[in-house]
């Protein structure tokens, strides 16, 4: 990822610039599971709600930094610059972070196609796992929509607004999604019935983005407060869920996340792009209606997601008799 990231800055035209951040964006797939794996394996059941809470809102964090910092070196020496900047840090990052991070176990042996497919077929038939992405899938795309499309929308609707008025409401929604992982992920261990609490919080989302066209600044620095906490939340409790399926455990837990991120980023696109195309011709009112629509209709779906906290045992504590070595976390010398 960093690699593809550094050419980018060397881009010499517009269509080698979309390939390479495509090749951006596929690497990064390829870490975001894994990772999300591995810091979750560190620590047993009923302690990770915080712990994937603060994963995800560093994510935050790097887009707000991200953004304004590489506005700042992009303004004062050029775009090449700010990618240029960027991926130097992530590639120093990604060269320390074995360093430091503890080693929780031994790999696993050479498998046979048909052991991989008998091992992960869990997973892809998982009712669970299936409910939760497509039950969350639109809300996904609407708030990729609302961190995206807004300073369009306002700069069309409310052209009178200075631009970094404007820019400031999904500042706003950034920030507050940093504070709202741990304290989501914190209240999800904690709750006696965590498919109730996503549908809460992913329900009044919804309703806060039908709410979009209709209120007036003042309300809409309220929403988008609300919105970013509360997407801290949800996703939070989203990662934090699968962790407790029976069928996510051991060496199926990257696998699983992997899978639910796939599923919702290829139905949140479609959203996105659908989105775009009303907005461009029946209007935003119409598009922001579409966008709410699509966040609440398919939320129902998260009562096929299993209610019991199947865990035997996680990738770093298993079950007692599990016949699996543990080899504790330790820094490398």
């Amino acid at each position: 990822m960093g690699l593809f990231s550094l050419a980018s800055a060397f881009s010499p035209n517009w269509v080698v610039l979309a390939s390479l951040r495509f090749a951006v964006g596929a690497s990064a797939a390829f870490f975001f599971a894994p990772a999300l794996g591995l810091v979750t394996s560190y620590y047993p059941e009923g302690s990770r709600g915080p712990i994937i809470g603060a994963y995800n809102s560093g994510f935050s964090i790097g887009s707000g930094v991200g953004l304004f910092g590489g506005a700042l070196i992009g303004e004062a020496f050029g775009w090449p610059a700010a990618l240029l900047v960027g991926s130097v840090l992530l590639l120093v990052v990604g060269v320390a972070a074995p360093w430091f991070l503890p080693v929780t176990g031994g790999m696993l042996g050479r498998r046979r196609i048909r052991e991989i497919w008998d091992s992960a077929t869990p997973i892809l038939f998982s009712r669970s796992i299936w409910a939760l992405a497509v039950g969350t899938a639109g809300l996904w795309g609407a708030l990729f929509i609302v961190a995206q499309y807004f300073l369009d929308y306002a700069s069309v609707v409310h052209s009178a607004w200075p631009i970094a008025l404007a820019a400031s409401l999904p500042t706003v929604m950034i920030l507050l999604e940093i504070p709202g992982g741990p304290i989501g992920g914190w209240l999800a261990e904690r709750a006696g019935e965590m498919r109730g609490m996503l549908l809460l919080w992913s329900l009044l989302c919804g309703v806060g983005i039908l709410l979009i066209p209709f209120l007036p600044l003042l309300g809409l620095f309220g929403l988008f407060a609300f919105l970013g906490f509360a997407d801290g939340v949800i996703f939070a409790v989203l990662y934090l869920v699968p962790t407790y399926l029976a069928e996510v455990h051991g060496e199926n837990l990257a696998l699983g996340l992997a899978f639910l991120n796939s599923i919702q980023i290829f139905l949140g696109s479609a959203t996105s792009i659908v989105f775009g195309y009303l907005a461009g011709t029946v209007g935003y009112g119409a598009a922001w209606w579409f966008a709410g629509a699509v966040s609440i209709a398919p939320l129902p779906l998260l009562a096929w997601v299993s209610s019991r906290r199947g865990a035997i045992g996680s990738p770093a504590f298993p079950a007692p008799g599990s016949g699996r070595s543990v080899r504790l976390p330790h820094r490398p010398a």
